[in-house]
Order: C-alpha cells, then sequence, then structure tokens
C-alpha cells in the first residue's frame, strides 16, 4: 500500500486525514515483509502510492486499493504490474488465489479491516503486515486478556507487533505512535476450517456464558485453550 491515511476514507471518495508513511519508512516495511517475485499482494489504502512503489518492486503483482478518486486517478499507469481499484478496504473483493498484504491503514477503519481479512479463514490469506495504532496492536498482539475476534483469529493466523513506528515515522504525524501488527497463517490450524462456523459460535456463547460452558474465565483462556475447549466438545 501507499503511504496511507491513518484517518478515516468517505465513500465519497475523499479522504478527511492523510498520514503517509515517509519514503524510507515505506521501503523498510517492504524489506522486512520479505517479499519474494513470486507473491501477488495487495496494498490497502494506497494514497499516494509511496508503499505501493516499493511493492510494485518486491511482488509479481499488486492490487492497490484507494477509495479517493482523486488519489486513485494519479496512481493510473504508473506501473506495469500494479492494478488499481477504486473501493474501499473495508469491502473491496479479496483474491480468490494465495496473497499477502502490505498495508498502511487508515486507523479510523482498522477493526473493519481486520474483520474482512481474518474472519473467513477460507479467504486465502498468507500474511498480513499492517500499519495500525500502537494500543490496536498490543491489544491484538497479546494472548490474553483475550477476546472474541482474537479468540478466533487465532485460530488460524499467529499475530505479533513487528516494529513501533513512531509518529515522525509519518508526514504529517498522527496524535499517536504507531506499529507493524503481523498475522500469519498457522501451518497447522488449531481447528479445521470446516468448523470455523461453529467454532464461532462457540466462542461468542463462551464470552457470554463464561464458567457455565469453558469452566473458566473467557478473558483468561488464550487462543490454543479455547480450540482445545471446542475440540474436546466437537
Amino acid at each position: 500500500m501507499a503511504e496511507r491515511r491513518a484517518g478515516t476514507a468517505h465513500r465519497s471518495g475523499r479522504a478527511s486525514s492523510h498520514h503517509f508513511l515517509r519514503r524510507p519508512v515505506a521501503a523498510e516495511l517492504v524489506s522486512d515483509a520479505r517479499l519474494t517475485r513470486d507473491d501477488l499482494v495487495v496494498d490497502l489504502g494506497a494514497g499516494t502510492g509511496r508503499l505501493t512503489a516499493e511493492l510494485a518492486q518486491a511482488a509479481r503483482r499488486v492490487v492497490a486499493v484507494e477509495l479517493d478518486r482523486d488519489l486513485t486517478a494519479r496512481l493510473h499507469g504508473r506501473w506495469a504490474n500494479v492494478e488499481i481499484v477504486e473501493d474501499d478496504a473495508r469491502e473491496v473483493e479479496l483474491p480468490r488465489e494465495p496473497f499477502r498484504v502490505v498495508a498502511n491503514l487508515p486507523f479510523a477503519g482498522t477493526n473493519e479491516i481486520l474483520r474482512h481479512l481474518l474472519d473467513d479463514p477460507r479467504v486465502p490469506l498468507v500474511r498480513a503486515d499492517l500499519v495500525v495504532q500502537w494500543g490496536v496492536a498490543v491489544k491484538r498482539a497479546l494472548p490474553w486478556p483475550s477476546t472474541v475476534n482474537g479468540v478466533v483469529w487465532g485460530a488460524w493466523y499467529s499475530t505479533r507487533v513487528a516494529r513501533r513506528l513512531p509518529r515522525n515515522a509519518f508526514a504529517p504525524p498522527p496524535s499517536v505512535d504507531a506499529a507493524v501488527l503481523v498475522f500469519e497463517r498457522r501451518p497447522a490450524p488449531l481447528v479445521p476450517i470446516e468448523l470455523a462456523s461453529g467454532y464461532r459460535r462457540f466462542v461468542a456463547r463462551g464470552f457470554r456464558e463464561g464458567r457455565r460452558l469453558v469452566r473458566a474465565e473467557p478473558r483468561q483462556l488464550d487462543p490454543h485453550e479455547w480450540a482445545a475447549r471446542y475440540l474436546a466438545r466437537a
């Protein structure tokens, strides 16, 4: 993705605020992602193309998603291996073949984008390197206290904070620090993909009913413990 805003993208196509990654930081993020020339990469919130440009040099094909019409107009035709898609990152159709995501997400839309990427384990996402607010990164990377989404996503993805990004990594700087949050598909899922719907229902019910269902405080159980309890009942 490009130097994407940390603000909100409106459906009108105009972005309310922009916090673009500085060029050296964008290059570092792509290097850290360890892409290969075989990779298909999606850039959610491409902005003016700073991150997109780095991705185009590292990957076989890049899909750059941007809602702002003026920005998408500036992106067209700049790279032979980049497809420009004018759409909302929270709703855009995702690839049907294995793909990576490297993106500087709009902070206001982070949770919706995460759900779009991670809720359905049948989506062939291999790994996502995402720039998010520092607080979001810490909450998502810690195995506990757990949350419903963290437990469900954790059945198919491991999560870690790869690095902190201070405010001066952006121009103009946002009001908070950021981080690179990495989701990587587990080689062996904790719960079989075909049981995903039942597992989500079990987790949601467990958080409502607590000890009556899982015999423990729900937020004290990490994804491994939740998966074990579900499979013991399946």
